[in-house]
């Protein structure tokens, strides 16, 4: 090769690297950050809260105006058939669902959640205490609408009862309602029966509470202070918290149940339903079995979940019946 021909090629190569030492660096992007888990709760859970609502909106269907003996049996069968434990836990897992409508607490952990460690480390933390889901950002806002939830459910189970303890004695003017109630052994049997009988949630009910949990369409509630922390809102809070993390789904669902056990509240209502029992061996006429349904089967169950969520419980004012009344002391 002629030297100039390999002057001219050295000369070109030379003021290529130039050219390249002079261009700017390209840019790298940094990679995406890792994407918030998704809120996941297992259709498990779901269940049990519906199948709680489910109960609750049945007894609320309860018409206080009684016509005859079949529908005094028919609101008996309606209101002692649940299950203390199921109830409790149903409650719970409600709770879950309405802390989870406080989106600061969900978007605070769902921050957490973006790193796969500390996302197990942090669940693993809240199931072995539920008790560390109080101290997470947005706790006290979550726990004021669990309280809320579970609060208000057991206040209009309450209210419902009394209502209906109320038509004891508003329907002792019927002649029907002092007749002897037939069958008085197979209805107490009926109503021990109903202690065991599992409830089902509605469909409907179930997919409702399952957009509720993930924000598509928010329960509405107004926050409400208890005077102190129950355990069963604790574990409301903390299944929510997991809930929120990603990992209250099916892989996790029998340690997140072990959550709703909550052995208190369940006695609580045992103790209603054995007043329930006792209360049906006496009774006779027909309005007897309602006070017993209204005063045992409703109200008292609706003061245990009251008790559940840490409200006040309600007073009962002493009932004095009139002149007129016939009622006899039970």
């Amino acid at each position: 090769m002629p030297a100039a021909v390999r002057h001219a090629l050295v000369a070109a190569l030379m003021l290529l690297v130039a050219a390249c030492a002079d261009a700017p660096a390209p840019v790298v992007a940094p990679p995406p950050a890792p994407k918030p888990p998704a809120v996941s709760m297992s259709p498990r859970l779901l269940e049990a809260a519906s199948a709680y609502r489910g109960y609750l909106m049945r007894v609320q269907a309860i018409s206080p105006a009684f016509a005859d003996g079949g529908e005094v049996a028919q609101a008996l069968r309606t209101g002692a058939r649940y299950e203390p434990g199921q109830l409790v836990r149903g409650a719970i897992v409600y709770g879950a669902i309405a802390a989870l409508q406080d989106r600061a607490f969900v978007s605070g952990l769902q921050a957490y959640g973006r790193d796969p460690a500390q996302r197990r480390q942090m669940a693993f933390e809240l199931i072995r205490d539920p008790a560390y889901a109080r101290n997470l950002p947005g706790a006290a806002g979550a726990t004021a609408l669990a309280v809320a939830a579970m609060g208000g459910e057991g206040q209009r189970l309450y209210d419902q009862g009394k209502a209906v303890k109320q038509a004891a004695y508003d329907i002792q003017k019927s002649p029907w309602s002092r007749e002897s109630v037939a069958s008085r052994p197979e209805r107490l049997a009926e109503a021990k029966a109903h202690a065991n009988a599992m409830m089902l949630g509605d469909s409907a009910e179930t997919q409702r509470l399952g957009e509720a949990a993930r924000g598509l369409t928010p329960i509405v509630l107004t926050p409400a202070e208890a005077r102190f922390t129950t355990p069963s809102v604790t574990r409301a809070l903390a299944i929510a918290a997991l809930a929120a993390l990603g990992e209250a789904g099916e892989a996790n669902v029998d340690a997140v149940l072990g959550l709703t056990l909550e052995p208190n509240v369940a006695g609580c209502m045992t103790s209603a339903r054995l007043n329930l029992y006792q209360c049906l061996a006496v009774a006779r006429p027909h309005y007897e079995d309602v006070f017993c349904n209204g005063q045992h089967a409703l109200m008292d169950t609706g003061r245990c979940l009251i008790r559940q969520a840490g409200l006040a419980e309600p007073v009962e004012a002493r009932f004095v019946p009139d002149a007129s009344s016939v009622a006899r002391k039970m």
